[in-house]
């Protein structure tokens, strides 16, 4: 038995060490594009994120324990992804783990994650798990169903096959990466099953700077369609091009990520117009709520400051709405155990400011929610007239329509 001090001392000491263990965050640990060609995305991301952030910690946090992102950038590079990852794990020893944006930084990081037997959430990957049938990935991302591939540019290929006449000929190009290599293969599958002939089917480095080349090339195949599938820098590139060359395709889009950011909608101006392309959120759908509309709100009183997207209607509202099933994960298993997050996920539907998710066998979406969209009456470069339904219509899904397509691109760019 202690003498009477020596046991009042460790009473005393223990009383001061338990609200410091009760206070220990969970961390949760992700690299993100804050500088390169996808930063302009990423860096509104990271704000949403930490919009849930500050929100969660107010109300008591997580389990009773504050939450904390650690985070690293990836400089838009997928080469930086195994190192930063395995810092984050081995080094930093996060209790959760989560992905960046975009399906080229995503896939790197599966080894690591796959190594270490992590519960792995991730953030507009198209497809990734295709190929490594990871049973502890979810993928947060309305491309999905038992297709993931084939659902990004379904919209694309029904606007395309409702005309009449229907098109005949398919012209498609993208880098040479994961990503446009995931939305290719998809894009073939649904051209044969509309009978469509394929005329054009090329790679590019992801270092090209000059697309001219790459369009003439297209145009010389006189394709009814052309689908490009691109990230942020390219998509500049190709839209420019198009304009130089005088692209004369039916329609023209499908697969450019970037043209849903408010910097490259600005930047574009009217060589948006007539451009046929995915979305995967906008205030003005049906899909849009009051809590998203009020996530809205917040971020863009936030957007000035921290130098991101004035508007912030691509990514932020899912980067939010990601932490969103993270987090009922962990309060709904009452645990931060790899399995029981992973059980607790794949047998939940989760309630976010981008409605109700459920995730399927593949850890994809079960549903599908890709929207396909067209500009149109894009006038000059300043923001204002981005929060306008008119200038970004919604074509597909039928439910959601807001408008008809203007066919072809060439009357449409007028």
């Amino acid at each position: 038995m202690l003498p009477r001090r020596l046991a009042f001392a460790a009473a005393v000491a223990l009383a001061c060490i338990a609200p410091a263990q009760a206070q220990t965050p969970i961390t949760v640990g992700f690299g993100m594009a804050l500088t390169g060609g996808l930063a302009p995305i990423g860096k509104a991301a990271l704000l949403a994120m930490q919009i849930w952030e500050a929100e969660t910690n107010a109300k008591g946090g997580l389990l009773g324990r504050p939450v904390k992102l650690v985070y690293y950038d990836d400089q838009s590079n997928p080469a930086t992804i195994p190192g930063l990852y395995t810092k984050l794990l081995d080094v930093d020893k996060v209790d959760l783990i989560v992905s960046g944006y975009a399906t080229n930084m995503i896939a790197p990081a599966m080894p690591i994650i796959m190594q270490h037997n992590r519960t792995f959430l991730s953030l507009f990957g198209l497809a990734v798990n295709s190929e490594f049938k990871y049973p502890k990935y979810f993928s947060f991302t309305p491309t999905g169903g038992p297709e993931p591939k084939q659902s990004f540019a379904a919209g694309f290929f029904a606007t395309a096959m409702a005309q009449d006449p229907k098109p005949q000929t398919l012209a498609m190009v993208g880098a040479d990466a994961e990503f446009p290599h995931n939305a290719m293969e998809g894009a073939r599958v649904l051209a044969k099953e509309a009978g469509l002939k394929i005329v054009y089917d090329k790679t590019y480095p992801p270092t090209t700077t000059d697309y001219t080349p790459i369009v003439r090339a297209i145009q010389a195949t006189n394709p009814d369609l052309v689908l490009v599938c691109s990230y942020p820098p390219d998509t500049v590139g190709m839209v420019r091009a198009a304009h130089e060359v005088g692209l004369k395709a039916k329609l023209f889009g499908g697969g450019m990520v970037g043209l849903q950011s408010t910097a490259i909608k600005t930047q574009l101006g009217p060589l948006l117009n007539g451009i046929v392309d995915y979305d995967f959120w906008l205030p003005w759908s049906k899909r849009s709520s009051p809590e998203s509309k009020a996530f809205l709100e917040q971020y863009q009183a936030k957007a000035p400051a921290a130098g991101v997207d004035p508007l912030g209607y691509y990514l932020p509202p899912f980067a939010y709405s990601y932490m969103q099933v993270l987090q009922q994960a962990v309060e709904g298993s009452e645990s931060l155990d790899q399995e029981k997050l992973a059980d607790y996920l794949r047998s939940h539907t989760f309630k976010t400011v981008v409605g109700d998710v459920k995730f399927g066998s593949n850890g994809e979406w079960a549903e599908p929610q890709v929207l396909e969209v067209q500009f149109r009456n894009v006038k000059a470069n300043d923001v204002e007239q981005f929060k306008d339904a008119s200038t970004e219509v919604i074509l597909w899904p039928p439910p959601l329509k807001t408008g008809d397509v203007i066919y072809p691109y060439t009357d449409a760019q007028k």
